[in-house]
């Protein structure tokens, strides 16, 4: 089923995104996968700075997802994979949407844009990591056609994960 997905836009995050995504990320069904509970405000401004440092010496990062009207909705981009275990030195796709925006194919939208954008910067291949119980993100690597590459165990959750991956340079590539 091919269903026409809703405009969204992304920019480069703002300092001011920090506080937008701390309120929207602080609802226990968005992070059930990321440890359970929003991270504290700095965590959000440090991660908001680095991505805009990634933007200025990598030309992506992960980018504010705004809808049709302009409201900051979440997040979605690519990133290196910056973690001791996993795909060292690959790059990473990802996305969070606060709650209210699931299932109304804001991720499929935004990721379809990051993975435009990560071909016109030469980027080789992206990679997802996702957690094994996470049938929502799975369901996006899927639309994205990324496949399942192998999977692995988080090291401090001691949770079974999932890395997909994605030939950017394949014609078949979302």
């Amino acid at each position: 089923m091919n269903r026409v997905l809703p405009a969204v836009r992304l920019r480069v995050p703002t300092h001011e995104d920090a506080v937008v995504w701390h309120r929207i990320f602080d609802d226990p069904d968005v992070m059930e996968f990321q440890g359970g509970r929003a991270a504290e405000l700095s965590v959000y401004e440090e991660l908001t700075a680095r991505q805009r440092r990634h933007d200025a010496e990598l030309g992506f990062c992960l980018w504010t997802v705004l809808d049709d009207a302009g409201r900051v909705i979440g997040f979605t981009g690519a990133q290196p994979w910056e973690r001791a275990w996993g795909p060292a030195g690959e790059i990473e796709i990802g996305w969070r949407l606060g709650r209210e925006h699931w299932g109304k194919g804001y991720v499929t939208a935004a990721a379809r844009q990051t993975l435009e954008r990560m071909r016109a910067a030469g980027v080789p291949g992206v990679v997802a990591m996702v957690d094994a119980r996470n049938s929502r993100s799975i369901a996006v690597t899927r639309r994205l056609g990324m496949r399942l590459a192998e999977t692995f165990t988080t090291p401090a959750s001691q949770r079974a994960g999932h890395c997909y991956r994605l030939d950017l340079r394949s014609a078949d590539a979302a």
